[in-house]
């Protein structure tokens, strides 16, 4: 007979004090990367998902004027792609918090470190586990 395999749940492992560090730490990320991706990018209405576009520059009609204009909006379309990125990230943590799988490796279904936790709040898989996804194990 196959032995079935019990799922692990955030407070299996962690306590509430700690989860709700995190879930505040996150929070305040969330609220800083949405303020951040305001200062020069506008949210895409037609999206159901939060997707900014960043907002083309305008310094005025001068060639170095236009210039300056792209090399920004370069610039800052890179900046929104990272920032839209972690805020998923962020975003997605606080799900598994909502839930009760917040701590729990998405690969294999073991507790992540707490100290892993402590230094990157929105990881979803162990150290061991992100190693051999990369190679490095």
């Amino acid at each position: 007979m196959a032995e079935e395999k019990k799922v692990l749940h955030t407070m299996d492992f962690f306590d509430p004090d700690f989860i709700a560090e995190i879930k505040e730490t996150l929070l305040q990320e969330e609220q800083k990367m949405r303020k951040e991706l305001s200062s020069f990018a506008h949210r895409n209405p037609k999206t159901s998902v939060e997707e900014y576009n960043a907002d083309f520059p305008d310094y005025g009609d001068e060639d170095d004027d236009n210039a300056r204009e792209v090399a920004d909006f370069t610039v800052n379309k890179t900046l929104e792609v990272t920032l839209e990125k972690n805020l998923r990230d962020v975003q997605e943590a606080l799900k598994r918090i909502e839930n009760n799988t917040y701590g729990i490796c998405k690969y294999t279904g073991e507790p992540i470190e707490k100290k892993r936790l402590l230094a990157r709040p929105t990881s979803s898989s162990s150290v061991t586990a992100k190693k051999v996804l990369t190679n490095e194990a």
